[in-house]
């Protein structure tokens, strides 16, 4: 048995160095990248993902915009998930991933970096140029008359309200949720807006929401100044990351992906390498 098994590693050693390589080549080939990274970039500094290697769901899809604010049961759900799911969340800090990337833009080789992910971990890492697709979990704000706090501050809020749920624990979710399925929410009890009374939500966009029009113009300038594609961490099935890829093959530029498993961008793709970030970007330390 001693023998396939060394085979079989030497078979996977070279197969990650080869990959390497050939990322290595893209990026040099390259000297100005438009980034899109997803949920693969966090896994290593303790998020779950959301998605299996097919690309389909590992859990039940996020809440939706239209349920958070119409039902006071699943804001009562969210928050209560979050109260638990927030202390370890937000404790995260970056992994080699967003390292490796920050320092690909200290070189001067990245135009923007547009990330799908709501942890704020680039910039922890040093990354500048970050559009934050769907915004950031580390801020809460009021629906009504736009008032912001930090998670933080909310968190504390929270906990005061329902120093009962505090003490429970639970195991992570994505984007800083927690399993507590079976509990009753009826009693939660949710922070309003200090201004003005309204609804407190994640400063992030839901499912069902839209993204700001901003950043969708940021994103499409930063595209526009660049001449390829580096997608990192991203199945790519959330077409509001996805049609930054189909815009760029309608133009001609090449595209790249480090992703295990199936994305929607598949058949555009001029490299795939299917391999963790991390390994598949050690080459740039």
């Amino acid at each position: 048995m001693l023998l396939p098994d060394a085979t079989t590693d030497l078979d996977g050693a070279e197969s990650l160095e080869q990959d390497r390589a050939r990322l290595h080549a893209f990026i040099d080939a390259h000297p100005r990248l438009f980034v899109l990274t997803g949920a693969g970039c966090s896994t290593d500094s303790g998020i779950p993902d959301y998605r299996d290697t097919n690309g389909g769901w590992k859990r039940p899809q996020p809440v939706t915009y239209q349920a958070f604010m119409g039902e006071r049961a699943t804001r009562q759900r969210y928050w209560a998930r979050s109260l638990v799911g927030w202390r370890r969340f937000g404790r995260a800090r970056p992994n080699a991933t967003h390292r490796a990337l920050a320092r690909l833009e200290h070189h001067g080789r990245v135009a923007a970096l547009l990330t799908q992910n709501v942890d704020g971990l680039h910039q922890a890492a040093g990354q500048q140029n970050v559009i934050d697709l769907h915004g950031r979990l580390d801020e809460v704000r009021c629906t009504a008359c736009a008032h912001r706090t930090p998670r933080e501050t909310f968190q504390h809020e929270l906990v005061q309200l329902n120093p009962a749920w505090a003490l429970l624990d639970a195991s992570d979710a994505p984007d800083g949720d927690a399993d507590l399925d079976g509990r009753d929410f009826s009693s939660f009890e949710i922070p309003p807006c200090p201004g003005c009374g309204g609804i407190m939500k994640p400063d992030v966009v839901f499912f069902g929401e839209n993204v700001p029009r901003d950043r969708v113009d940021a994103a499409i300038t930063a595209l526009n100044a660049s001449d390829a594609v580096l997608v990192v961490g991203s199945s790519l099935m959330v077409f509001s990351g996805y049609r930054f890829v189909a815009a760029a093959a309608r133009d001609g530029k090449p595209i790249a992906a480090v992703n295990r498993g199936r994305t929607r961008a598949d058949p555009l793709l001029s490299l795939k390498v299917e391999q963790s970030c991390a390994e598949a970007l050690a080459f740039i330390a």
